[in-house]
């Protein structure tokens, strides 16, 4: 949310008219597309690619990570009274 509400700050500079317009436009221009880029990598790519490493990291282990098996609970119906 932060991210976003920094791009739409930003997006008056990069749509600057008026006089000295040339030099915020270009700042605009440029850090608008640079934050929404690093905003879609740290939101989805960075995720994607630590669950990948770990999926492989855990196939390649000689060590299962297996969940223990827990004791199943009697059922009160068959517990007869």
């Amino acid at each position: 949310m932060t991210s976003f509400s920094f791009v739409f700050g930003m997006l008056p500079l990069a749509i600057a008219t008026g006089a000295g317009a040339g030099a915020r436009e270009s700042l605009g221009n440029t850090v608008v597309p640079g934050m929404l880029f690093a905003t879609v990598i740290g939101i989805f790519v960075i995720p994607v690619f630590y669950v990948m490493l770990q999926r492989i990291s855990e196939r390649k282990s000689p060590f299962r990570h297996e969940e223990p098996e827990t004791e199943r609970a009697p059922d009160a119906e068959a517990g007869g009274g």
